[in-house]
């Protein structure tokens, strides 16, 4: 079996990097304002996957997007832009040994957004594996 054509290859690297982020974030945003720290992110981040796009060949004309495809995609910008301001100013404010879980806290609200809005249907067992997410970020908070 090819790892890389599975879901939670990916989303195991997802995590890695998602910890390294948090490492070298509190790091980064020590000594400038945590927005600019953002937006300096993200000019990374734009820059490197325009690269990733460019080497790949993967570019697109936006006339072949919907424009529903366009509406959730902006959408969805605009919430991750949300979130990493969010973040941003909570590891400068804070330890991201407890910035990073507290953040997790979306694995609820992505489990409960969809089943409730896509549909999507989760085991008991996978219910309580939520609930250990969730019951682990509360008790960070509360020994902070």
């Amino acid at each position: 079996m090819d790892l890389t054509s599975t879901w939670w290859f990916w989303a195991i690297l997802s995590a890695v990097f998602a910890a390294l982020t948090a490492i070298f974030a509190k790091v980064g945003v020590k000594e400038i304002d945590s927005d600019v720290a953002t937006f300096i992110r993200t000019i990374v981040i734009l820059l490197t996957l325009g690269l990733i796009l460019l080497t790949l060949g993967k570019f697109h004309s936006p006339g072949e997007i919907s424009a529903r495809t366009w509406v959730f995609l902006v959408l969805s910008g605009l919430a991750t832009g949300a979130s990493w301001i969010c973040y941003f100013r909570a590891l400068k404010l804070g330890d991201a040994s407890l910035v990073a879980p507290v953040d997790k806290l979306s694995v609820i609200l992505v489990a409960v957004f969809g089943v409730t809005l896509l549909g999507e249907r989760l085991s008991a067992l996978q219910w309580g594996g939520v609930a250990l997410v969730g019951a682990g970020a509360v008790l960070l908070v509360l020994s902070g």
